[in-house]
């Protein structure tokens, strides 16, 4: 391996960042969501209960580099009239709060950035012109960058609007000579949005001014609407030195309420206390108040309080009109402010100041370190503490003076690594160790509306939280734990405090983000459903990753699974299939009796089309031949079949012609004649090659290029053809078409018209006159021509009303040619270039072709619609509408200038779709398949309800799921089954909203999809434990995975401190002077053996191992070893654990070994051997029929006699503690938890074990795995500062100090701590046909999880692929545009945090950068790859090559 190419899978998803604003909308535009209240409507209920939730903003998110943007949609309580749609859809929610019944979170951006987010915040706009304008988002990263995105409506999504680096030798002087700054700079913003300032290397504050909005006057007339939406604008920023302001260590700092200008509160400590001195020495802490000016840059102290405790570590600002600040540390609260303060002892531990006087202490005892917390009301804080409960705390205040701080105990929530207020009604709970949470809060003074809710609240937040239609059967740990009826009290009332009795908080959580980290360990098993002779690409869906997530009671066994394999129901042989389709048949009589809804409607029959004919079944049962009994077209194959009238009717279409059918009988036959009469000769042969259905038109595409429209009339259901004028007028052939219908309660495309009668209400107008087809929306025509131009018609009229120039070559915006001119096509790349290169670049562009489209919005008030293209060569075009209001004056005159009629401008201007624009998705994990030419297949088939999801369905030789959830596709493969030539939704009594797909082998099989969640990157299952997972492994032989887990348990005092003495050496413990009440937690570990039941079910713990009291259970793995006495091998599962009881006592371990029966169903599980051992034994591994042991600071090898382990070799290595242990023949590879790697061998005639080499830097270890590439041997070893560094022994060459030292192969920075590798072997590609058994073939790549939730791999490369790509990385350095301006170079730079460290070679390529060159125009790809000597075929096939050799589970 001397080159690799480093590429993630699954991006990190645990949320440590949140925080809200009007970053898509300013706070002006939105208006409150609630109905108006007509006059019959106002009873007592209404008024009491209902207040308006006003403008809600966005909610923002950083998880690890990737950055997400979120709009919180509402759902308003449904009136009668809206009862039957709302049943239709629920989208989580529950009791209806504040008129309110469920809200969801929509994305908007997602972004992955070149670095990673230490801190958030949103500037807001100030109040200063009636909030028009929006807010922006300020990122930092680390040592000292800060960049400020506001969102861009015209490319809807962020653009950075200003940076600031003080890093390099310019600013040097701001370490002050430090290397090491244990974290990365804080920004904090001034609540009028005045300035911000960042705490940046421990001492400095950089101050970023705002720019102040510009007034009406100044800004120029037409560009004045731009202007008034802009958003937050940073002016200049400058520097303050702390240390000149007499201030040592920096804890926290925040800007407070209720002052003319910006006041910045620093909590800071004028001297150090330690462990051994806090009993004499405490309160170091104080806070000061500066007042910031920023024109001046000065900063005088205004006010300052001294005598805080040493553990005050946060600051929250208290909101208008109270104002002041609160200082939270682990056991007291103190609020201060200019003329007042109080405080508040939280346990035993708080102690006043001066000792004397009697401090308030609250009604129970808790801990706030590692609290987060944000503001419900004005007075109202909420915290989330370190144990997952949620802490409200009042301040009681009389005008501006607060008299005392009240906390009382609400609810059990999730583990918060950060929590923000959205609007007046919401909070966002971000997690990094559970799934985050949308909550709706609600005060009501005493609401006699509420009552009843309350008391339904604890059956209805499982029932109707969004796990039961959108996560599908699988709620959320933290879901579970509110439903817990224990914890579901609400302490109201507690001693005394009859003020606070009027303030009833209620929540209900409203939606969930899934999140899988942090993943501490996995490991790879067969799923239950496998398929033992599955080879090849299927083989992969054989597998699953069972990974320990989460922590403490968001403990999760965590079950990934990349490719659906689904639940096949029944399977039948069906050789020379060519496709398949389902159709509806309504009968009048039946219809009205039974009043079906449309969802839950079964499917009449099922039409499939063979080589030479066609056969039809019946669906509604049981699947029964019908061909003969039927007046279907059977004699040859069909080119589509669907549903017409509102299902009344069945259309079939086949190559010459279409029938109508009523039922089983043909109420209508047409023969389809080509229209272009001129080419007489060829339409003889015209056929049918592809269709599309919007009820009441069907549109046909020929093979001549020629298209014709089928129009049905509702009230005679009969079919007349029409010749659109589009292709008798135009010599361009038709390459893929297709009819978009735009359904819904309020058409979305009409609203990008600017043509006021459009958008109110052609619908009536056109359909009014019979009455029956009110609901049908509006129907679009989408044609791509074979230049690659795109237009979109109106239907039936077929007026042109959108057209894009070169659709075929992929631009990241596609908008109206006819009106933006030329303006959104690139500059044309061929003019600098001499005409031959031009003409190589044309033929290029002209071979690739659009095969087929799709354009689909479903059924929801606020989806925009997706449209989808697939080129030739195999790339998918994914793009999303949005809207994007230009102002007339602008775009006419561009329109005049574009438009070569110039005549025809004035009354084709009124209908086109001028704010229509799209923009670019990327499809990430796709590997693409080549169509061959001339061949059109529909590949793409939408579904609406497929076991309760949306989306596309992409058949071909990689079939793949695009599944719509929150305005965002997900992609998931489906691999098992091999090409798949058909697919089509079933619905009957035996298969509920299921499938059917036919393989290229010619098997039909009837599906259902598993009962996973499938709104993440990989399809996932969670299996709450209720305790922290800490490492698993699985036993391969009878399929368990014996799992450690550890829960908190509540001990006796005296019962923990006797555990911390040396019973051998005798000390008595002296109980005179320390109390002995009270209990303390203490993690009880044990092993579970843990077994996956039934498919997606439960899993069951057969078996399970407990420690003694005080002993952790380090690692566990099942180990082969070889019994000398009984010459075999037995397979035992081998238990490593510790005592862990202070610094008084001589650490001890224990080795345990456990045989694994199944006797009939039930497990067996015995010992078979147990010893204590000096020093923990934290890894172990089998060495060929050995067992290798790492006790404390050295390993030993033990041969097993069968009834005792008995040791047959030693090595003192490694110095402090092995946190990984790897073995491959008789190598040992093996990672120290501060000594760096350390290489061995052992050998069997001497029975040695010798130090081969090893790294002689210090590095913190986290783990390691071999590398191995044909006959190469690499070490790999990721570390605490989310590196990773490749190694190779080379004896031979004089670095290496005659083979002692390891030399580095390549270094990388990863952005996340990888906990675990997995070494797996790459799958073949097209490229590499070798023979089985050479160097190719025996490669692998590395599969890693990190604590942030992401997965990746490292895969070696071929040197000239290496160099190709290497090259074209450094192009896109600068050719891209960077989300927040970050260089991925510097991202990617070994960070040794101060360390002396050589830099090593850069022989990984980063394929996060490289993704970007697939989402580039094809000329810019054509372009770049012209530039660095290679073609475009040829780096396309490279990612390829390497998206299919990784394409594992």
């Amino acid at each position: 391996m001397s080159f690799a190419a480093f590429k993630m899978m699954h991006w990190a998803t645990g949320i440590e960042h949140c925080a809200s604003g009007f970053i898509t909308h300013s706070s002006a535009d939105s208006t409150p969501k609630i109905p108006p209240i007509t006059a019959d409507d106002i009873d007592s209920d209404w008024t009491t209960s209902t207040k308006p939730i006003g403008p809600v903003p966005n909610l923002i998110t950083a998880a690890a580099n990737v950055l997400e943007v979120y709009i919180v949609r509402i759902q308003e309580e449904a009136s009668p009239s809206l009862a039957h749609k709302a049943a239709a859809e629920p989208k989580g929610g529950g009791a209806v709060l504040a008129g309110v019944s469920g809200a969801s979170l929509e994305l908007v951006c997602h972004d992955r950035l070149h670095g990673n987010v230490e801190s958030l915040e949103v500037l807001p706009n100030g109040a200063t012109d009636g909030g028009r304008r929006r807010d922006s988002i300020i990122l930092t990263f680390r040592d000292a960058k800060i960049s400020v995105l506001e969102f861009d409506e015209s490319i809807c999504g962020l653009r950075t609007s200003s940076m600031h680096c003080f890093e390099g030798s310019d600013w040097v002087h701001l370490r002050r000579g430090r290397e090491f700054f244990p974290r990365g700079p804080l920004v904090k913003v001034d609540p009028l949005g005045r300035c911000a300032a960042v705490l940046a290397y421990g001492l400095q504050m950089i101050v970023l001014k705002a720019a102040e909005a510009s007034t009406g006057l100044t800004a120029p007339a037409e560009d004045s609407t731009f202007r008034a939406a802009a958003a937050s604008r940073i002016e200049s920023s400058y520097i303050v030195g702390l240390r000149d302001l007499d201030m040592k260590h920096v804890k926290d700092f925040i800007f407070i309420h209720g002052y003319i200008e910006p006041v910045v509160v620093i909590l800071h400590e004028h001297e150090l206390t330690w462990a051994g001195r806090v009993a004499w020495k405490h309160h170091t802490c104080m806070v000061s108040a500066l007042s910031v000016n920023t024109t001046l840059k000065q900063h005088p102290l205004i006010w300052s309080a001294m005598n805080l405790p040493h553990d005050a570590y946060k600051l929250l600002a208290v909101p208008s009109p109270i104002g002041g600040v609160l200082v939270i540390g682990a056991n007291t609260i103190h609020y201060h402010s200019q003329s007042a303060s109080c405080h508040l002892g939280l346990n035993n531990f708080a102690v006043p100041a001066d000792g004397s006087q009697e401090m308030p202490r609250s009604g129970f005892t808790t801990e706030l370190d590692a609290a987060t917390a944000t503001w419900l009301t004005n007075d109202v804080a909420v915290f989330s503490s370190k144990s997952g409960e949620l802490l409200l705390l009042t301040l009681v205040y009389d005008g501006r003076v607060v008299q005392r701080l009240e906390l009382m105990k609400s609810r059990a929530s999730v583990l918060t690594s950060d929590i923000t207020t959205i609007g007046s009604s919401f909070f966002f709970l971000g997690s990094r160790l559970g799934d985050s949470l949308l909550v709706q809060y609600y005060s009501g003074i005493g609401a006699p509306t509420l009552n009843h809710g309350v008391k339904e609240e604890v059956g209805d937040i499982e029932s109707d939280a969004p796990s039961m239609k959108r996560l599908r059967r699988s709620p959320s740990d933290a879901l579970q734990d509110l439903i817990t009826s224990e914890e579901l009290t609400f302490y109201g009332t507690g001693p005394n405090n009859a003020q606070i009795a009027q303030k009833n908080f209620t929540f209900a959580v409203r939606d969930s983000l899934l999140n899988i980290g942090p993943l501490k360990d996995f490991s790879y098993g067969m799923r239950i459903n496998g398929d033992p002779s599955a080879t090849g690409v299927a083989k992969q869906s054989n597998y699953e990753l069972v990974c320990c997530s989460g922590h403490g009671k968001n403990g999760a066994l965590t079950v990934l699974q990349k490719s659906i394999r689904p639940d096949t129901i029944t399977q039948e042989s069906l050789p020379g299939c060519k496709g398949i389709w389902t159709v509806y048949h309504k009968n009048l009589r039946s219809d009205s009796s039974k009043g079906v809804a449309d969802e839950d409607e079964y499917h009449a029959y099922l039409i499939i089309s063979l080589e030479n004919r066609t056969m039809v079944l019946q669906t509604a049962n049981n699947l029964e031949e019908v061909t003969e009994n039927v007046d279907y077209y059977v004699q040859g194959t069909t080119v589509a079949a669907g549903n017409l009238f509102g299902r009344r009717r069945v259309i079939q279409v086949f190559a010459r012609g279409a029938r109508i059918l009523d039922g089983a009988f043909m109420t209508q036959d047409l023969s389809l004649k080509s229209s272009n009469t001129e080419m007489n000769v060829a339409s003889d042969g015209a056929t049918v090659s592809s269709v599309s259905i919007a009820d009441p038109y069907v549109l046909l595409r020929m093979t001549d290029g020629s298209i014709q429209l089928l129009v049905g009339d509702p009230y005679t259901c009969s079919v007349s053809v029409i010749n659109p004028p589009v292709s008798e007028n135009s010599d361009k052939l038709v390459l893929a078409c297709t009819l978009y219908h735009d359904k819904g309660p309020e058409p979305w495309i009409r609203k990008t018209s600017t043509d006021a009668w459009l958008s109110t209400g052609i619908g009536e107008a056109i359909d009014g006159a019979d009455g029956s087809t009110h609901d049908h929306g509006d129907v679009y025509c989408v044609l791509c021509y074979d230049n690659g131009d795109l237009e979109i018609f109106d239907v039936p009229n077929f007026n042109s009303i959108f057209l894009v120039d070169k659709f075929v070559s992929g631009r990241s915006h596609i908008l109206d040619t006819f009106f933006h001119g030329a303006a959104n096509n690139h500059i044309n790349l061929t003019n600098k270039y001499s005409e031959d290169i031009g003409q190589v670049r044309k033929e290029a562009n002209h071979s690739i072709k659009v095969v087929e489209l799709s354009m689909q919005r479903w059924d929801s008030e606020h989806n925009r619609p997706f449209l989808l293209g697939i080129l030739s060569d195999g790339t998918i075009l994914c793009y999303h509408a949005y809207i994007y209001e230009v102002s007339d004056n602008a775009s006419k005159t561009e329109g005049v200038v574009s438009s070569q009629n110039s005549v025809n401008l004035s009354n084709a201007n009124a209908s086109r779709l001028r704010n229509l624009r799209f923009v670019r998705v990327p499809l990430d994990t796709y590997a693409k398949e080549e169509t061959p030419s001339g061949v059109c297949s529909q590949r793409i088939t939408v579904f609406k309800n497929v076991g309760g999801l949306q989306g596309f369905f992409l058949s071909g030789s990689r079939p793949m799921w695009f599944m719509m959830f929150r305005e965002r596709l997900r992609m998931h493969p489906q691999g098992c089954d091999g090409p798949i030539v058909a697919f089509t939704v079933l619905h009957n009594v035996n298969c509920n909203h299921g499938f059917i797909c036919i393989t290229s082998e010619g098997a039909l099989k009837i599906c259902q999809l598993p009962a996973l969640s499938y709104d993440n990157y990989w399809p996932v299952q969670k299996i709450g434990l209720k305790g922290t997972p800490h490492q698993v492994t699985y036993f391969a032989e009878k399929n368990l995975y014996p799992v450690i887990v550890s829960v908190p348990v509540l001990k006796p005092l005296n019962q923990v401190l006797s555990s911390l003495v040396d019973q051998e050496v005798g000390n008595q413990f002296e109980h005179d002077n320390i109390n002995m009440e009270g209990t303390y937690p203490m993690e009880e570990f044990e092993v579970r053996i843990m077994e996956p039941e039934k498919i997606n079910g439960p899993w069951q713990t057969r078996a399970t191992i407990p420690m003694q009291s005080s002993e952790h259970a380090l690692t566990v793995r099942v180990v082969t070893l070889f019994n000398t006495t009984a010459q075999r091998n037995e397979t035992l599962l081998a238990i490593g654990t510790a005592y862990v009881q202070g610094e008084d006592v001589a650490a001890r371990g224990r080795i345990l070994l456990y045989s694994v029966e199944r006797i009939s169903d039930n497990i067996q599980v015995t010992e078979v051997y147990s010893k204590e051992l000096k020093g923990a034994i934290s890894a172990l591994a089998s060495l060929q029929g050995h067992l290798l042991l790492a006790s404390g600071p050295k390993i030993i090898l033990h041969k097993w006699t069968g009834s005792e382990l008995n040791g047959v070799a030693f090595h003192d290595v490694p110095p402090l503690y092995v946190v990984s242990l790897n073995i491959v023949k008789n190598f040992i590879l093996l990672g120290d938890i501060h000594k760096s790697i350390y290489f061995l061998s052992w050998k069997e005639q001497g029975s040695q074990l010798n130090l081969l080499a090893k790294d002689f830097g210090s590095l913190d270890c986290l783990a390691t795995e071999f590398l191995i590439d044909g006959s190469t041997l690499s070490l790999t070893v990721s570390d605490d500062q989310k590196n990773v560094q490749i190694f190779y022994y080379a004896p031979k060459v004089s670095e290496s100090w005659k083979g002692q030292k390891l030399l580095s192969r390549a270094e990388f920075h990863v952005g996340a701590h990888i906990t675990k590798f997995l070494r797996l072997q790459l799958l073949p590609t097209s490229a590499d046909r070798t023979m089985p058994g050479s160097d190719k073939t025996n490669r692998f790549a590395l599969l890693f999880g990190t604590l942030e939730g992401s997965i990746g791999c490292i895969a070696p490369l071929e040197e000239l692929t290496f160099r190709r790509l290497q090259s074209l990385q450094k192009k896109l350095v600068d050719s891209v545009c960077h989300v927040a301006g970050l260089n991925p170079r510097s991202f990617r730079h070994f960070h040794s945090n101060g360390k002396a460290h050589r830099p090593g070679p850069d022989s990984i390529v980063d394929c996060e950068l490289l993704v970007h060159f697939e989402m580039l125009a094809l000329e810019d790809q054509l372009e770049i790859a012209n530039q660095i000597g290679t073609t475009r075929m040829q780096i396309m096939s490279n990612l390829n090559d390497l998206s299919v050799a990784t394409n594992f589970l």
